[in-house]
Order: C-alpha cells, then structure tokens, then sequence
C-alpha cells in the first residue's frame, strides 16, 4: 500500500448529451477500492437498466497504483469506451475514481473514432469541474516521556505534520501521537537527536488516514 498524499475526488458528477441520437449519460464519483468501484457501477447499471451499454473506468486507490485499475467496454467495439475512459481519468492524476458513461442507443452508427470521442468527451467535460482534496497517510506511535520532554515532542511534530492523540498524565507522560508517513523516517531521527536516545516511539499496528483541502 502507498503511503504517498495523492489528490481523491469530492462528491459526484454527472453530464448529459446526445450524439446523433444516442444518449449519453457520464457519471463521475470518488470511491475507495475495488468493491466500491463495482457497487457503485451497479447502482449506475440500476439505474438505466434500459441502457443498451454501461462504460466503466476506475482507479480504485492511488492515481499510481495500476493494479486498483480497471475498464469494459461493456459490448461496444473494443477499445472505443473503457481504454479511453480510463487515460483520461489517469490524467488528471487524482485517485479513487470511477466514471460511468450510459449509452442509450440511437440506431445510428458512430464508428470507432466517433465512439471514442464520445464516450471521452463526457469526462473531458466534467473533469474542469472537479473538487478535489488530498488524502495523507499517517502512522501511530506511543511515546512515553517526562513533562519537560513533551514540549520538544510536540516542536518536532509540528515539523512533520505530526498530531498527538491523546495524552495522559501520571507520573511520567504517555502520548498517543500520529505521524505523517511521509516523514516517519525524518521524525524518528529527530526525535532519538533531540532527546539523546532518552525517548523511543513504539510503532502501533494501526495506519490512519486524513484528508485535506487542497490548495
């Protein structure tokens, strides 16, 4: 799994033309892994059961991982909906995605260059409205440390795009903190350099994740 910020899609997009009779219906959403992908071109294919075809196109995690990637063409010519479906929404570099494109068919053939350019433009039309944010990986530590020691640990979170979770007071400090994954590595070392190796952080099992609005 990536650890690497990548840009996800907010909410859902929809447009709408016809071409020479046939109607098609272009559906943009976030969604996060394979299942997701699927349950939501289901629902698209509930939707229109009247359809003649239901184009498909996802990347199901990071915009870099191929292997969360994948296309139909769902009857129509090989190569003229899902191939170019697909190198769009991989050109906008943004992941978790899935576009499903609706033709209800107007008895006239398009041809395969006026398919691709169908079944594309839908997309190429939504993908200027798109509202994205960035999605950041972060990794849990618990540290324990003295009072004098928590204002260095927070100094050097803030230089990581750390957070602490929670801490508890007793005798000695105990805080639950969260790391950007990013700088896990650069985090740790500032923080054995700091504290002289007196401070150790215990990797936890968990990974979390955050999203931000990008700039």
């Amino acid at each position: 799994m990536t650890t690497e910020p990548y840009l996800i899609l907010q909410g859902e997009l929809s447009f709408q033309e016809v071409i020479k009779k046939s109607r098609f219906i272009t559906y943009l959403a976030h969604i996060e892994g394979k299942q997701q992908a699927f349950d939501y071109i289901e629902s698209i294919k509930n939707l229109h059961k009247e359809a003649r075809h239901h184009c498909w196109a996802y990347i199901a995690a990071s915009p870099k991982d191929s292997v969360q990637m994948g296309c139909s063409d769902d009857g129509e010519p090989k190569g003229t909906a899902g191939k170019p479906m697909m190198s769009l929404l991989q050109g906008t570099d943004v992941g978790e995605m899935v576009a499903v494109v609706v033709r209800y068919s107007g008895g006239i053939k398009l041809g395969t260059g006026g398919l691709v350019r169908a079944y594309s433009n839908g997309i190429q039309q939504l993908i200027p409205e798109m509202n994205t944010i960035e999605k950041r990986f972060y990794q849990g530590y618990k540290i324990e440390c003295d009072y004098a020691q928590l204002s260095l640990l927070e100094t050097i979170l803030e230089s990581v795009s750390g957070r602490l979770v929670s801490v508890e007071y007793l005798a000695s400090i105990t805080a639950l903190i969260e790391v950007d994954q990013a700088f896990t590595d650069q985090f740790i070392e500032r923080l054995t350099a700091i504290t002289q190796g007196k401070v150790v952080a215990k990797k936890l099992s968990n990974q979390v994740t955050k999203n931000e609005v990008s700039s």
